[in-house]
């Protein structure tokens, strides 16, 4: 089973004219919301900074871009840039995780909106601080927030599970998902994507894997819709991997990351970084996706 990508890609391109994404635009947020896909993308200009961009469309491909940067980093918290935005709505209200990036390491960001526009930032008190792939499950399960991420200081480099009670400390965390043997096209690192989907049958998870060359591939698993500890199925197989142009050639040549995953009238659509350089979309019918597990 493989995604089919959109024959219009990349959907984003850098805008010379707006230097805060004049150099690269890529790894993009989705949220399906009253008819409109809510795009929040990674911009990065010639001062090396990544900024979060917005976009707004009605079809899913054609979007209208906003030239401001929605979200811009904090001195104090993230003075090297806001990385690799994912959104999910929890209860009316939007959230997002992304990478801080400081000059002391990585760690997870947190911040909620209800318009897209204004954000307002939590202090998560996480115990591991150099931590990324961060995504929040869309909804609380048995009372709490669930959450996937990676620490980077924890061999292998896996998918771990958290869980908060207020968006704030976090315990229960323990690895879930870890890269598969050598020779594989998961076998260096994993790291989870978009956020998880319900279904029938479990938490879809689109997920990132990384071999000894360093190629991003997309792979997907399926995890227990009561506790999303608890891995159902991973499929062996690559959903995409780097094969066009936009994706083999760029900032961070051959590959594909995902952000950002929504369903809408029996189709998922997945949105995802070409070579660190542009923004790209792909689908696939739900009863197609659904049919590997």
């Amino acid at each position: 089973m493989k995604l089919r990508r959109y024959e219009g890609n990349p959907i984003l391109k850098p805008k010379p004219e707006n230097a805060w994404e004049s150099k690269n635009v890529f790894n993009p947020a989705v949220v399906y919301d009253k008819g409109l896909f809510h795009l929040l993308y990674r911009g990065m200009g010639r001062d090396g900074i990544s900024r979060i961009g917005y976009a707004v469309s009605t079809d899913g491909f054609n979007f209208f871009r906003f030239d401001k940067p929605v979200f811009t980093p904090k001195l104090i918290l993230e003075p090297q840039g806001c990385e690799d935005p994912r959104v999910v709505e929890i209860e009316d209200l939007f959230y997002m995780t992304y990478t801080a990036y400081s000059e002391s390491g990585v760690r997870i960001g947190l911040a909620t909106t209800d318009n897209f526009i204004q954000w307002v930032r939590y202090e998560i008190d996480w115990v591991e601080r150099d931590d990324k792939n961060a995504v929040l499950f869309p909804e609380k399960i048995e009372g709490k927030y669930v959450l996937l991420h990676r620490p980077m200081h924890k061999e292998p480099l896996g998918i771990w599970i958290s869980y908060s009670d207020d968006l704030a400390e976090w315990y229960g965390q323990r690895e879930i998902m870890a890269p598969c043997e050598e020779g594989s096209w998961e076998s260096d690192k994993i790291g989870a994507g978009a956020p998880p989907i319900k279904t029938e049958k479990g938490w879809l998870l689109i997920y990132h894997g990384v071999d000894e060359d360093g190629v991003y591939r997309l792979g997907a698993a399926m995890l227990s819709l009561d506790d999303p500890s608890k891995l159902l199925y991973r499929y062996p197989e690559p959903i995409l991997e780097p094969e066009r142009d936009y994706e083999i050639r760029g900032e961070i040549p051959r590959v594909v990351f995902a952000c950002g995953a929504c369903e809408v009238r029996n189709k998922y659509y997945i949105y995802y970084g070409g070579a660190d350089s542009v923004v790209c979309v792909a689908t696939v019918d739900k009863e197609e996706m659904l049919g590997i597990f």
